[in-house]
């Protein structure tokens, strides 16, 4: 039971629940099949990927923001965010006719930064992370009296995030458990919030990503600590420190953190393209990667998975597929080094088509100081079924006398 001595209460989402009518669509519980038969019990997907600007982010910002004073919203706001956090305060700040400022990092995906500049914020960038920008974001408040509206770092953002727990218990009455991915804990900390006073017995989990999983340290120490360095594809939740309003709530009422790695990232991000025909971003698929690395029986259902955004840059999303082809055991690259002689070439792509291997791209390197002056080096990229056939394939060139290294 969610005690009343803590930041934000189930009061508090209601009211942002009453105040976002009209403004945020309650998104779709969509069930998945396929992720139900592979862990075993009943699993939901919560669909914020197709929240207006694409993610659950414009729950808090606008809840904060027409919270404001009219001498406050006449002196603008201040974000800093890799991308879902300043789309939710453009547009709150578009539809609420106050003037918005976004600092995001340098390689921020650019699809996040035209959207951003699409709904009238005025972007700068730099530095590589969001708590970087924060620094810059906090300047630009003394210098200009601007308001920060903070990604996740207080009530009413943890308030507003917290109306999406309130829909799963509307969509899932018998929910058993709830995975929500974390960078700051605004989104983990709002549903909990809104979840454990109504039903604490559902098992709300928290999920990182393992490289920049700032909360298992922080939980350990008793306090929010940064971590030193963070490195992952999910810049979404790569945020370096919790924040206090979050950590607070997290502490007492999450009943788990769990991090994932950044393969498990890539195949979950591959499985909901395939089987649920969803486009999410890394940091909104780290619930399904949670799931998909537990495997069956780890957790009781009916489970739900929040996928928490959707805006991924399209490049980022070629490589992450290619990524997770590998990890799944579906894109093998090897070097094959053949006789340099006639027919060698052919000799080998016939043992490959023996092998029901699909060869999307080949190289023939006849020089380098590496290659005896009687042999040639193949370098191949293939499309294969799975792990069990990528290993029935390597047993098959090596049967066939083939000298094979990967990569």
């Amino acid at each position: 039971m969610a005690s009343t001595s803590l930041p934000v209460t189930l009061d508090d989402v209601l009211a942002a629940q009453e105040l976002l009518k009209g403004i945020v669509r309650p998104t779709p519980l969509e069930f998945s099949r396929a992720l139900s038969d592979r862990v075993g019990a009943e699993v939901h997907l919560k669909c914020e990927n197709l929240q207006r600007a694409g993610s659950f982010k414009i729950r808090g910002a606008y809840t904060r923001m027409s919270r404001l004073s009219d001498e406050e919203k006449a002196r603008g706001v201040v974000a800093a965010s890799a991308g879902n956090h300043a789309q939710g305060v453009a547009l709150a700040a578009q539809m609420l006719g106050i003037r918005s400022t976004v600092f995001m990092p340098l390689g921020a995906p650019i699809p996040k930064l035209v959207a951003t500049r699409g709904y009238g914020a005025h972007v700068e960038q730099l530095g590589t992370s969001i708590d970087e920008c924060l620094v810059r974001a906090r300047q630009f408040e003394v210098e200009t009296g601007a308001v920060l509206i903070h990604p996740f770092d207080h009530v009413d953002i943890v308030a507003g995030a917290g109306t999406c727990g309130l829909e799963i218990l509307e969509q899932c009455p018998d929910v058993r458990t709830i995975l929500v991915s974390v960078g700051g804990g605004g989104l983990l900390a709002g549903i909990a919030t809104a979840v454990k006073t109504k039903r604490p017995d559902v098992r709300v989990i928290g999920v990182q990503a393992e490289k920049a999983a700032a909360y298992p340290p922080s939980l350990a120490a008793g306090k929010p600590v940064p971590l030193a360095t963070m490195a992952t594809m999910a810049d979404g939740i790569a945020v370096g420190c919790p924040g206090e309003v979050p950590y607070e709530i997290v502490q007492e009422l999450v009943d788990s953190i769990e991090t994932v790695s950044e393969e498990m990232l890539s195949r979950a991000l591959l499985f909901l393209l395939e089987r649920a025909k969803l486009v999410v971003e890394p940091a909104g698929a780290a619930t399904v990667a949670r799931l998909l690395d537990t495997g069956e029986g780890a957790h009781d259902g009916p489970i739900v998975a929040v996928l928490s955004g959707g805006n991924i840059d399209p490049l980022l999303l070629l490589r992450i597929i290619r990524h997770g082809l590998a990890a799944a055991g579906r894109y093998l690259q090897l070097r094959v080094r053949v006789p340099d002689s006639p027919g060698s070439l052919a000799g080998l792509l016939a043992d490959l088509a023996d092998a029901d291997a699909n060869v999307l791209e080949i190289e023939h390197v006849r020089t380098s100081a590496n290659l005896p002056v009687d042999e040639v080096e193949i370098a191949v990229q293939l499309e294969a079924k799975g792990r069990a056939h990528c290993e029935e394939l390597l047993r098959a060139l090596h049967d066939k006398g083939y000298s094979v290294v990967f990569g």
